[in-house]
């Protein structure tokens, strides 16, 4: 079962607000990005955990849910899973979820030569987050946040994945050239996570809401 941010009433009591939030992720970086973005103060704690879930296969909400579903059977508890895409226009919004595997054989300059004989160099980086209080029957909640782009000889320097071939639009300058603050503050993963951020602190005043 999934519900989208938009409807967001669950009825829950305080015994599962209570349990620290898992943030299914062995990426450090990631983690990090996580963290900052997230910001100090944030008042339900969070820790994070490496699961090597099954690679689902199938379009991006499918994904996420599938794996916040395996992932609440193994924690048994709240957990938060995020998924990356990297949808280039030309080609119908491939790689998208299947980005992982294409950067591991490509590198960012083999990404941006893939798309060498299209004119359009569009694309949209996309994460997805993942949201489930912790019984299995409790609703799978997706917030999902895009940054459009283009795709450009990679420049900067490799420290997150394909942030080298990645051109904001508004910037002349790739993700790699960004200082981690100005990315943080328009970034996918920075979109998504204030959606849920927002989620879990209304929740946090409204512990019992109802549908």
């Amino acid at each position: 079962m999934c519900l989208r941010f938009s409807v967001t009433k669950i009825s829950r009591g305080l015994t599962s607000m209570s349990k620290p939030i898992v943030f299914v992720t062995g990426n450090a970086k990631k983690l990090e990005e996580f963290i900052a973005i997230l910001g100090k103060g944030f008042p339900r704690e969070i820790t994070s955990k490496k699961i090597d879930l099954p690679e689902y296969q199938g379009e991006i909400d499918e994904i996420c849910i599938k794996k916040c579903e395996t992932a609440v059977k193994i924690v048994q508890g709240p957990v938060i899973i995020e998924d990356t895409c990297l949808c280039f226009d030309a080609l119908k919004g491939l790689p998208g979820p299947y980005i992982k595997w294409f950067l591991d054989k490509l590198g960012p300059d083999g990404l941006y030569t893939m798309l060498a004989g299209f004119e359009n160099k569009k694309a949209q980086a996309v994460c997805t987050f993942a949201y489930c209080e912790g019984k299995v029957d409790d609703p799978v909640l997706l917030f999902e946040g895009r940054t459009y782009g283009t795709i450009v000889k990679p420049r900067g320097t490799i420290k997150f994945g394909w942030d080298p071939c990645f051109q904001p639009d508004g910037k002349d300058v790739t993700f790699a050239e960004l200082s981690k603050e100005t990315k943080n503050e328009i970034s996918h993963r920075s979109k998504a996570l204030s959606k849920l951020k927002e989620y879990l602190l209304k929740d946090e005043m409204n512990p019992a809401l109802e549908i």
